[in-house]
């Protein structure tokens, strides 16, 4: 029975007058149905592009499906009308994941859970999650359908997609497949047809994994795998001989979920490519067997004469007309192998995707340094590397030593008082040597004249008053006369007889003295002098005052011999005082994987062993990408 709903799933026709209805399921994909109405039938108006589509047979349901517009044939000669359908599970198809999105470590319910937010109408909600792993998952400009089939790529074990859609919002779920046989397929039971087509071309035992990014940037697995770029299988290369091919993903930045995907493919791709294609009668009707319930998804045990028993697993079932002949089922079982149509697509999905997605470029970034500097104060060169940083290609350094040089020689000032050390003074010896015997010149000697001016009368006194004189002479002894020639004189003068004066007459003349030529010699001897100073200090005063500024370039003569290079702490063998090209990123701080510390500031110190001027340059090759910040 066929049904049509609206957009709100309310029930508008029943068609009964379908036929031709069959459908094709096949194993993580979205399926196909297709029906046909008689061109006159009514309610062919009630079937509308995009609308839903529901399929059921007896109490089998098939599943709910809207109808593609494009795929609609009316034919005139037979008088129907043939329409194509999807399964709801392209709704996803309509919601797109804008720009860039990305997922580190995070487990898989909680990734489709993420995705499932994006619908912009929410059709469907998570259901069972068997298999849980953790890997790193990106996305850029892409639908949400696509983000869901890639979450369990990765696995290196069977998955299984499946749906509910008897309840809204549908339930999607994640589980492991069956393991055992579960129904058969068996020669003069069921057994109508079988085709097998073994394809030993598409053996590859060694896959080279790349993801994002190109050239030397292009992600690898050599980082998670021992530093080998590629993955292997022993056996099959030692029974079918080495057959390797490069396996490319641009959608994959992070290496762990690059080489868990590349394993994946390798458990696939390792042995030869077998295809069993069946035509089998739907029995189950008959029998009433479980055993004869032939589905997608179920592993069958194919039983027929020169072949070994084989459980494979059903990857495609497909029936024609469920209702006109509902017993012919055609299956594909084992590795499912893509038809040319199915290839073609994938490649142009893969190369829109491809196209649109960011891959990021290489970057040259410089570092310039041209400073004074010297033991005390060396040439420091600071940068920051992002946490977003892909790659770091190459990081140099080269330098080279000039003379220091200043553009001034005086600065401003103003007065104050400055007081001296008040230390000095004590005794303070000169030097010992000193003394001997020493001659004045030779000159000398000869007439020198007196001034000519002299002579005349000069009265020495004019009036001299005495009150009288005695004079006595030649006292006796004892007082008593002595003989004659022992006595006394006794003059007595009065007053008036000593009044006078004299007048001396000295003529006109002069005086000339002769000194002949001569030397004198001295003699001193040797000796030291001896100062002593107090203890004392000095105060200037200053008074407030300006410099002029003489402008101009000054440079000292020489420059260091030497200058030690530090990066990150470490020091760079060599003290030169130029260098070129020196490589700088072993010697770069590193995180936990080894890897050039991102996030964080990274320091160059140039110390020289005296003054001098570092002109320094560091050039830098970064992989870039652009997928965070806007467009300001």
């Amino acid at each position: 029975m066929l049904k049509t709903l609206n957009l709100e799933r309310n029930v508008t026709a029943i068609l009964e007058n379908a036929y031709g209805i069959g459908y094709e399921k096949t194993n993580n994909e979205i399926w196909t149905a297709s029906f046909s109405l008689p061109l006159d039938d009514p309610k062919v108006n009630k079937v509308q592009a995009l609308k839903y589509v529901e399929i059921t047979h007896d109490k089998d349901y098939i599943g709910l499906f809207r109808v593609i517009p494009k795929q609609t044939v009316k034919n005139e000669n037979q008088k129907s009308v043939t329409f194509q359908l999807e399964h709801v599970l392209a709704t996803l198809i309509g919601s797109t994941l804008f720009k860039y999105h990305q997922l580190t470590n995070k487990s898989t319910i909680e990734v489709i859970d993420y995705l499932l937010a994006q619908q912009k109408v929410k059709h469907w909600k998570r259901g069972k999650v068997e298999i849980v792993r953790y890997f790193h998952y990106s996305w850029e400009n892409e639908n949400v359908a696509s983000g869901i089939f890639s979450v369990p790529k990765p696995f290196d074990e069977p998955y299984r997609w499946t749906f509910d859609t008897t309840s809204y919002p549908w339930t999607l779920n994640l589980i492991k497949p069956e393991t055992e046989p579960a129904c058969r397929i068996k020669e003069k039971h069921n057994l109508l047809g079988i085709e097998i087509e073994e394809n030993p071309l598409s053996v590859f035992n060694r896959i080279y994994p790349l993801g994002y990014g190109e050239g030397v940037n292009q992600l690898g697995i050599e980082s998670v795998n021992g530093g080998v770029p590629y993955i292997e299988d022993a056996e099959s290369i030692a029974e079918n001989g080495l057959f390797e091919t490069v396996w490319v993903d641009r959608r994959f930045e992070d290496a762990a979920s690059l080489m868990a995907n590349g394993k994946a493919l390798l458990k696939k791709w390792k042995e030869p490519v077998v295809t069993w294609k069946t035509s089998a009668a739907d029995v189950s009707k008959i029998t009433g067997a479980k055993l004869d319930e032939l589905k997608e998804g179920k592993v069958v045990r194919v039983e027929v004469e020169g072949f070994p028993v084989t459980d494979l697993r059903i990857m495609k079932e497909s029936r024609r007309d469920i209702k006109g002949d509902p017993g012919n089922v055609q299956l594909e079982i084992g590795n499912l192998v893509e038809d040319l149509s199915t290839t073609q697509a994938d490649l142009e999905r893969r190369q829109k995707v491809n196209e649109t997605y960011a891959q990021g470029a290489t970057n040259i970034d410089s570092h310039n340094y041209v400073d004074n500097c010297d033991q005390d104060h060396p040439a420091v060169i600071r940068f920051y590397l992002p946490a977003d940083l892909v790659n770091v290609n190459t990081m140099t350094l080269s330098y080279e030593t000039e003379p220091f040089r200043a553009y001034s020689q005086a600065t401003q000032g103003g007065g104050s008082t400055v007081k001296s050390t008040s230390s000095g003074g004590g005794t303070t010896a000169t030097s010992s040597s000193g003394g001997g015997v020493a001659k004045s010149t030779s000159s000398g000697g000869g007439t020198t004249q007196s001034s000519t001016s002299g002579g005349g009368t000069t009265v020495s006194s004019s009036a001299v008053s005495f009150n009288g004189v005695t004079l006595r002479s030649g006292v006796p002894i004892g007082g008593e006369l002595a003989p004659y020639d022992q006595h006394e004189h006794l003059v007595l003068i009065d007053e008036g007889q000593l009044g006078h004066s004299h007048s001396v007459s000295i003529p006109a003349h002069n005086h000339s003295v002769t000194i002949p030529s001569h030397s004198h010699e001295f003699n001193v001897p040797n000796h030291s002098h001896n100062l002593t100073i107090p203890n004392h200090s000095h105060e200037i005063t200053l008074p407030d005052h300006t410099h002029e500024i003489k402008h101009g370039i000054f440079e000292l003569s020489s420059t260091p011999s030497k200058v030690t290079v530090k990066v990150d702490g470490t020091t760079v063998l060599g003290d030169s005082p130029s260098g070129n090209d020196i490589d700088l990123i072993p010697y770069l701080s590193k995180d936990d994987s080894g890897r050039v510390e991102r996030g964080a500031w990274h320091e160059v110190t140039l110390t020289p062993n005296g003054l001098g001027r570092i002109n320094a340059n560091i050039i830098s090759r970064l992989f870039i990408s652009s997928q965070i910040g806007g467009t300001f």
